[in-house]
């Protein structure tokens, strides 16, 4: 049996009672929200009291008040956003074992925030009060010494069935209110999943916007030589650790892609001799080809409900855009050129498709209805542009540039106004965004004979790019959805 959903009290000596309501008018909305990610691919979901009687689970709450407007809070839709600093001091635990699981927690919490570039973290070195129980006030005052504005604390415990017992407050250090506090339990094997979902309630708390942490990168694994480089399909967390590999590297592969709704990816795959497109069962590992087209198939994405794939055909001297709905395998064309149409990406609400062509003497992007009416170019700046896709927003769509021999990373509107670049390099290519709409990933080859592709990422304001460490050379990189 899952934990019930549970609301931390700000003091010790507050009452407990059964909650039988989630939307508590003096209450902070997201406090009610239990996390209970029971399996590796399971967000957890809020809890209704009634269910939870049929299924003999039991609610408890911590019923405090907070404020209608929290004092600390960052507004994410500034240029440069200043870090806010956050105290995380290593989270309890009242064993050797849950001290030690607690200092890995805490580190995941630490390092998540900290790789946004809207949150520093303090030192602990700095710290002055030393936390011994989650449960009574912290002291503000030796907080507000170090300049801490934010405070996460957290309790870890291993029970009964290898499952996990996690607990955390968010304090605002300058009005000495509790944000929000949750607790949760899960299978010990989704113990870095604890540290993401946090990380993710602190963000969302302090920003009013959706984490981005406890989500999955899917991408190409390259070993061996750049003559005979071998590539396999991987995946990872968003951190870069948990990777596994999906494929055997027998048959080359590339662009892979998530579904929004299943435990699904689809991808190019060169097996059989020809470029063809499959779906891969995440979980079962049972893959099948997409269509019988008659020639190569490429460039995949799912639509935003997951029932279609828009992907790209090659025939002859061009190759233009279709689309196929999985349930009925029925195919629609949705370009007709001489042209090389490819890369289509849906956007958020399904509505609008974006894609390359070279339709105008060189590769630009171009907008179509979802029926294919209505093609518009919308990039207007020089050089070339490819790989467009659509921001989970609906606000932005990222690119790959070519410019003057340089590799670039941008947004633009999705009438082409607004182009901003955000990082360029020797070879950048292949932009991914994570589920809030505030992260670009890429990746990015390496100038030397024996190096190759790396992964990275920058946010929107492009001054915190970072590299994402992986196992082996990585290129192609898609990110999945929060995981649900």
């Amino acid at each position: 049996m899952c934990c019930a959903k549970a609301l931390l009290c700000p003091y010790v000596g507050a009452s407990v009672c059964i909650t039988k309501a989630a939307n508590v008018s003096d209450q902070a909305s997201n406090m009610n929200n239990n996390k209970n990610p029971n399996q590796s691919n399971d967000r957890p979901r809020p809890l209704h009291v009634p269910f939870l009687i049929a299924l003999l689970l039991s609610v408890m709450g911590f019923i405090f008040a907070l404020p209608a407007h929290a004092v600390v809070e960052i507004d994410i839709t500034r240029g440069n956003v200043r870090a806010m600093p956050i105290a995380i001091p290593v989270f309890l635990g009242s064993s050797k074992n849950d001290r030690s699981l607690a200092a890995k927690i805490s580190d995941i919490v630490t390092n998540d925030l900290a790789r946004s570039g809207l949150f520093r973290p303090i030192d602990r070195k700095a710290h002055i009060e030393k936390i011994t129980t989650i449960n009574s006030r912290p002291r503000f005052a030796d907080w507000r010494i170090i300049k801490a504005e934010a405070l996460a604390l957290g309790n870890i415990t291993l029970v009964r069935g290898g499952r996990i017992k996690a607990e955390f407050r968010l304090w605002d250090v300058f009005s000495g209110r509790q944000l929000t506090g949750e607790q949760f339990t899960t299978n010990e094997r989704n113990w870095r999943r604890i540290g993401h979902i946090i990380a993710d309630a602190i963000y969302k708390r302090l920003t009013g916007e959706s984490g981005y942490f406890d989500s999955r990168i899917v991408f190409i694994d390259e070993t061996g030589p750049k003559s005979k480089r071998i590539k396999r399909l991987a995946m990872m967390d968003q951190d870069g650790h948990n990777v596994r590999t999906l494929t055997s590297g027998r048959a080359l592969v590339l662009t892979p892609r998530f579904s929004p709704t299943r435990q699904e990816i689809t991808y190019m795959s060169y097996a059989g001799g020809r470029p063809r497109v499959y779906l891969l069962n995440i979980d079962s590992g049972q893959k099948e080809l997409v269509g019988d087209f008659p020639g190569m198939t490429f460039a995949p994405r799912f639509s935003p409900d997951g029932n279609k794939i828009i992907l790209s055909q090659q025939d002859s001297d061009s190759a233009n855009i279709f689309v196929m709905d999985l349930r009925s395998r029925r195919t629609t064309r949705l370009t007709k050129t001489k042209s090389i149409d490819t890369a289509p990406c849906f956007s958020p609400s399904g509505r609008d498709i974006v894609f390359e062509s070279d339709r105008s003497g060189s590769q630009q992007i171009y907008v179509m209805k979802a029926d294919g009416s209505n093609q518009r170019r919308i990039s207007r700046g020089g050089g070339r542009y490819s790989t467009p896709v659509w921001s989970p927003r609906g606000d932005l769509i990222a690119f790959t540039k070519q410019a003057g021999g340089r590799f670039l990373i941008g947004v633009m509107r999705p009438d082409g106004s607004g182009e901003r670049i955000l990082t360029e390099g020797f070879h950048n290519e292949g932009p991914t965004w994570a589920p809030n709409g505030r992260v670009l990933m890429f990746f990015r080859e390496s100038r030397t004979k024996k190096g190759g592709p790396k992964l990275f990422s920058v946010d929107l304001t492009g001054y915190h790019e970072q590299a994402v460490v992986t196992p082996s050379f990585a290129s192609d990189p898609a990110w999945s959805p929060l995981i649900n």
